[in-house]
C-alpha cells in the first residue's frame, strides 16, 4: 500500500478548505449542551449526512470525547456501503486518508491482522467515493490528538461477522470505535420521529435486529451491538433529531442519531 486516498465529497457535505472545515467544525462542537458521559466511550454512533444536516447531532457523539484526546491512538472506523456493493468488510488498499484539515495514517498492522477474516476484502472502489467514513474524519482530527485509522466499508454482512471483527481490534482505552450511520430516510417529520425513536430504544436495548430502513448503517450498528452485549457496554442516547430540525423541510426528512457506549471499568490514566 502507498497511495493516499483523496477526499470525495470535501466542499459538498463540508466545507473544502482547511479554516472554514475547522471553523464549522469547532462551531458544531461548541453549540453541544448535553452533559459529557460519566465515563469516557469506548464506541461512538454518528450520522453521516452533510454538515448542515447531521452535523449538530454528530457533534454531540463527539463532545463527548473530550477526556480522550490525549487517550486514543487508534480509530476503528465502520459505515456503510452507498455507492459500491461490497460482500463483508472491505479496507481500502492505502496507506492513509485526507481531509482539508491533514492527512490521516491508515493503521496498516491492524489491517494486516485482520486480513485473514474469509469477511475482510480489499476494495479501494468501495472507498473511493463513500462519504459514511470520510465525513466521520474532521471531527476526529478536531477532538483527537494523532491517531491511526482502521477504515472499514462495510456491506453485505452478518452481525456476527462485523462483531467478530470488532472484537479483534478491539484493544485498550487507546482504540476508539466509530459506527457511521444515519436513521430512517424520507419519511414524513411525525413519521420519522415515532420510527427513529423505536429505532434509538432498540439501540439503547443492544438488540442487533436492526433493518436497512432503520438505519442505513444497520449492518455495523448490529455489529456493534453484539459486541457490546458481550463486552457489558453502557449505551446511552446523546441526540435524536432528523434534518427537519436542522435544515431541511419537514415533508421527507432523514433521521439522525448520536450514541455513546462506554465500558463499566473504563479507565484513562
Amino acid at each position: 500500500m502507498s497511495q493516499t486516498r483523496s477526499p470525495a465529497v470535501a466542499g459538498a457535505f463540508y466545507p473544502g478548505q482547511a479554516v472554514p472545515l475547522a471553523q464549522t467544525v469547532a462551531t458544531l462542537l461548541q453549540a453541544v449542551t448535553n452533559p459529557e458521559p460519566a465515563r469516557p466511550p469506548k464506541a461512538i454512533i454518528a450520522p453521516h449526512a452533510g454538515y448542515i444536516y447531521s452535523g449538530p447531532i454528530a457533534a454531540s457523539a463527539y463532545a463527548a470525547l473530550g477526556v480522550l484526546r490525549h487517550v486514543v491512538k487508534r480509530v476503528v472506523l465502520l459505515g456503510p456501503v452507498h455507492r459500491v456493493p461490497v460482500r463483508g468488510l472491505a479496507t481500502p488498499g492505502a496507506n492513509a486518508f485526507a481531509t482539508p484539515l491533514g492527512t490521516v495514517p491508515v493503521d496498516v498492522a491492524a489491517i494486516a491482522a485482520i486480513a485473514h477474516f474469509p469477511q475482510v476484502v480489499e476494495s479501494a472502489a468501495a472507498h473511493a467515493l463513500e462519504h459514511s467514513l470520510e465525513v466521520q474524519l474532521p471531527f476526529l482530527q478536531q477532538v483527537l490528538d494523532d491517531f491511526t485509522l482502521v477504515p472499514l466499508a462495510v456491506g453485505d454482512a452478518a452481525p456476527e461477522e462485523v462483531a467478530e471483527v470488532l472484537e479483534a481490534l478491539w484493544g485498550g482505552p487507546e482504540t476508539l470505535i466509530v459506527i457511521s450511520s444515519d436513521l430512517s430516510h424520507y419519511l414524513p417529520y411525525d413519521i420519522a420521529q415515532a420510527t427513529d425513536r423505536r429505532t434509538a430504544q432498540a439501540i439503547l436495548d443492544l438488540r442487533p435486529e436492526l433493518s436497512h430502513e432503520q438505519a442505513c448503517g444497520g449492518t455495523p450498528v448490529n455489529g456493534l451491538l453484539l459486541a457490546a452485549r458481550r463486552r457489558n457496554l453502557q449505551p446511552q442516547l446523546l441526540d435524536l433529531r432528523n434534518s427537519g430540525d436542522t435544515a431541511g423541510d419537514r415533508g421527507r426528512v432523514v433521521g439522525y442519531a448520536a450514541f455513546s457506549f462506554t465500558e463499566e471499568t473504563a479507565d484513562v490514566s
